[in-house]
């Protein structure tokens, strides 16, 4: 079992962590679903173009959403969509690392996966005294 990340933020946020995504984990990295929401679209047309793009991929048993900012328009959007749909959780904050983190355990129950994005989330923001040797990352896809 897999679950389905969708990354539903501001433009270009989505297309941007995607882009950083496939460059750090390029098998994973086709497993995303990717919205960005534009600066003047009606939250109605978001919502829609959510909806059409979950319809239109491929079945999975669960689903994350990642957005931004809460409260801002593609988490309202994203929180609506959630109340829609089955085995759904929403996180908002999306980082680099949360996102690298979730790819790397999205096979893992959806409540484990949200807790393991979240951690990757805070665990990546950090003041940086000085030059520190960072681990490689390892991701378990296939």
């Amino acid at each position: 079992m897999s679950t389905r990340i969708f990354l539903l933020t501001h433009a270009p946020l989505a297309q941007a962590l995607h882009a950083c995504a496939a460059h750090v984990f390029p098998d994973c990295a086709a497993e995303l679903l990717v919205l960005d929401v534009p600066a003047h679209e009606a939250p109605e047309d978001s919502l829609a173009a959510a909806q059409a793009l979950l319809a239109s991929a491929a079945p999975q048993p669960q689903t994350l959403v990642l957005t931004d900012v809460l409260g801002a328009t593609p988490c309202n959007v994203a929180q609506r969509l959630v109340q829609q749909q089955a085995d759904c959780a929403l996180v908002t904050g999306v980082n680099l690392p949360m996102l690298l983190r979730a790819l790397c355990y999205r096979h893992e129950a959806l409540d484990s996966l949200v807790s393991r994005a979240v951690d990757g989330g805070k665990a990546g923001v950090m003041r940086v005294e000085s030059a520190l040797s960072a681990p490689t990352l390892r991701c378990p896809c296939p």
